[in-house]
C-alpha cells in the first residue's frame, strides 16, 4: 500500500504480515533441468511470510469462516496438518485474535513443530502409522477437538472448498501473467489437491490445452485412483516424503482437471531436494524436490517450444534435521557412508 509522506515521498509498507502473501517469483532453472528441451520455470512459494503455498489457502479458509460466521471473535482454530497450513493459520491467528490448536502426525520434521509452538500454536502429535478412521489418527484427533472445544472451528482443509478458491483466485492468475499465457504444463506436488485443482481450473479455462500434472508419492493412493477409479487399500503403506501424497481421496482433489499422475520414490525427493539447493541455489522443502525429479521422469513429453511451470511448495528451513542432514541420509540409506 502506498501512502503519500510529506506531499513529495511515497511510504511502501503493508498493514501487517497477511497482506504480503501471494506475488511470489517465477525463477528458471538450469542446471538440474539441462537435458529437458523445454523452458523449465520454478513458482518459488517459499518467498510467501509463512515460507509456503500454504499461506495462500490458509488465509482464505479463515476469511471466508469469518464472514459467513463459522469462525467467530476469539474464537479457537483448530486443524490437522503436516505443518505448512499450521503455519498459515498461524499467522492468521496471531493478526487476527485467535487461538490455534494444530494437530500433526509424528513423522514430520521436528522443526516444523519448534516453528508452530514459536507461533504461538498448541501443537498436538499423533501417531502416523493408524488408519484415517483410527481415533488415534490425526484426522479423528482434530475433529474430536473441534466437538470438545467451546467456540471453535475446525478447518478441514482436505475438503474445504476455499483451499481450492484460493489458488483459483490468486495461484494460477500469477502463474498465467507471469508466464504471458504460454504456459503449455503445469506440475506440482499433491497432497490436499487444493493447489493443483485451483490453478488447473484456471489455467484450463485460459487454455484447454494446458496439461497439468500431478506428482505423488509410493504409498499413497492418487495415481492408481485417478487411472482406475479404483481406491486401493494395498497401494497404501508408510512413506517418508512430506506434504504430499495421503491414504484418502480429499474434496479439494478434482481428478478431473488433472491429466496425469506420477510416483516419485522417497529417496528421490530427498536427493533432489539436496540438487535444488546444490546446483540451483534454492532452497526448497521436500515435496519440491519430488516435484523436479518428476519433471524430469516425464521430460520426454516436453518439446523445445514448452513452457514448464513447476511449483516448489515451501522453504528448506523446516527440513534440516532430515534431507539436508547427512547423518539422517545415512540412516536412511539414501547416502552412501
Amino acid at each position: 500500500m502506498w501512502y503519500l509522506c510529506n506531499e513529495t515521498h511515497l511510504m511502501n509498507y503493508s498493514n501487517n504480515i497477511l497482506e504480503t502473501i501471494g506475488n511470489t517469483p517465477m525463477v528458471k532453472l538450469n542446471t538440474i533441468t539441462q537435458d529437458i528441451p523445454a523452458l523449465v520455470l520454478a513458482k518459488i512459494e517459499s518467498f510467501n511470510p509463512g515460507n509456503s503455498v500454504k499461506d495462500r489457502m490458509a488465509l482464505k479458509m479463515v476469511e471466508d469462516a469469518e464472514a459467513d460466521g463459522r469462525l467467530k471473535p476469539g474464537g479457537v482454530i483448530i486443524e490437522g496438518t503436516s505443518g505448512y497450513t499450521g503455519m498459515g493459520l498461524a499467522l492468521a491467528s496471531i493478526v487476527k485474535g485467535y487461538r490455534l490448536i494444530c494437530v500433526s502426525n509424528d513423522k514430520q520434521s521436528k522443526e516444523k513443530f519448534d516453528v508452530l509452538r514459536a507461533m504461538g500454536a498448541e501443537v498436538v502429535v499423533c501417531p502416523t502409522a493408524v488408519a484415517p478412521e483410527d481415533p488415534r489418527s490425526y484426522y479423528s484427533v482434530s475433529k474430536r477437538l473441534s466437538e470438545e472445544t467451546p467456540n471453535s472451528w475446525y478447518v478441514n482443509q482436505y475438503d474445504n472448498p476455499s483451499n481450492t478458491v484460493a489458488h483459483y483466485e490468486q495461484t494460477g492468475p500469477e502463474i498465467w501473467k507471469q508466464t504471458d499465457g504460454k504456459i503449455s504444463h503445469f506440475v506440482v506436488g499433491v497432497g490436499t489437491g487444493g493447489t493443483i485443482s485451483g490453478v488447473a481450473r484456471y489455467l484450463k479455462e485460459k487454455n484447454p490445452k494446458v496439461k497439468i500434472w500431478g506428482i505423488d508419492t509410493y504409498g499413497s493412493v492418487f495415481k492408481k485412483y485417478h487411472e482406475t477409479g479404483i481406491f486401493d487399500e494395498n497401494e497404501i503403506y508408510p512413506y517418508i516424503t512430506e506434504g504430499i501424497g495421503e491414504d484418502i481421496l480429499p474434496e479439494n482433489v478434482n481428478f478431473k482437471l488433472i491429466d496425469q499422475f506420477e510416483k516419485v520414490t522417497d529417496k528421490d525427493a530427498a536427493l533432489y531436494t539436496r540438487k535444488l539447493a546444490r546446483e540451483e541455489g534454492i532452497f526448497a522443502g521436500n515435496s519440491c524436490g519430488a516435484a523436479v525429479k518428476g519433471v524430469l521422469q516425464l521430460k520426454d513429453n516436453f518439446t523445445a517450444d514448452d513452457v514448464v511451470v513447476v511449483l516448489l511448495h515451501d522453504s528448506g528451513s523446516r527440513y534440516i534435521g532430515k534431507m539436508y542432514n547427512d547423518d539422517w541420509m545415512i540412516e536412511k540409506g539414501f547416502l552412501d557412508n
